[in-house]
This record gives C-alpha cells, sequence and structure tokens, in this order.
C-alpha cells in the first residue's frame, strides 16, 4: 500500500517582496523532503484566483499541508528557513487533521484534482 499523496502549496502574491525573497526558501525546503507522495505548489493567489476560490489570504506566506483526507496544516508562517522546516517535519510526519476553515478544505479538494502547471 503506497502512502496517499500530500500536497504542500506556498500562497504568495507576485507584489509581495517577502514572498519574492521566500520563494527560493521555500523551494530548498521542499528540495530536502523525499519527493515520493508529495506534490509541492507555488500558488500566486492572483494568477490562481479560480483555484483559491474563496479563501482570502490576508498573511503572506501562507501554507498548506493537505493529503486527499483532510488539512494537515494551514495558516501563515513566519518567512524563516527553520521555522519553515520545521513545520514541514511536525505535519508530514502527522497526519493529525488541523481544524480549519472550510476555504481551506475546499482548496485542500481542488489541489487533489489538479494537476501542476
Amino acid at each position: 500500500m503506497t502512502a496517499p499523496l500530500v500536497h504542500i502549496a506556498c500562497l504568495c502574491a507576485a507584489w509581495c517582496r517577502t514572498c519574492e525573497s521566500y520563494r527560493q526558501v521555500f523551494e530548498a525546503a521542499c528540495a530536502e523532503l523525499p519527493r515520493d507522495g508529495l506534490q509541492v505548489r507555488w500558488i500566486d493567489i492572483e494568477d490562481e484566483a479560480e483555484l483559491i476560490g474563496d479563501l482570502d489570504i490576508e498573511t503572506f506566506p501562507t501554507l498548506l499541508i493537505a493529503d486527499a483526507a483532510h488539512v494537515r496544516f494551514a495558516g501563515p508562517l513566519t518567512p524563516q528557513p527553520e521555522t519553515l522546516r520545521r513545520v514541514l517535519r511536525a505535519h508530514l510526519a502527522d497526519a493529525t487533521p488541523a481544524r480549519v476553515g472550510p476555504e481551506y478544505t475546499e482548496l485542500a479538494r481542488r489541489l487533489a484534482g489538479h494537476e501542476a502547471p
């Protein structure tokens, strides 16, 4: 039996200077992870507004970790590499559902049915 596909999505905006510098941090941290069973996405919330749906992102960067069953983590992060690595390690190892609004659950559902560009 194979492990479920886990989606890791960083939600940012092209106009956000923090996001601009954070993209390299995000990509480097994700490159350290085993790639089997992971779908990593950088999502510009304006370019992919249809995918984002009704989710209102107020703080950047915002991270989503979800599998087909539920959201494991969703929320803003401080833009430090070690914070990202710690959150990734914790929530990839623990499939406990996070308490999130329905907008995050809907985004996770759309990611599960959406191929990365």
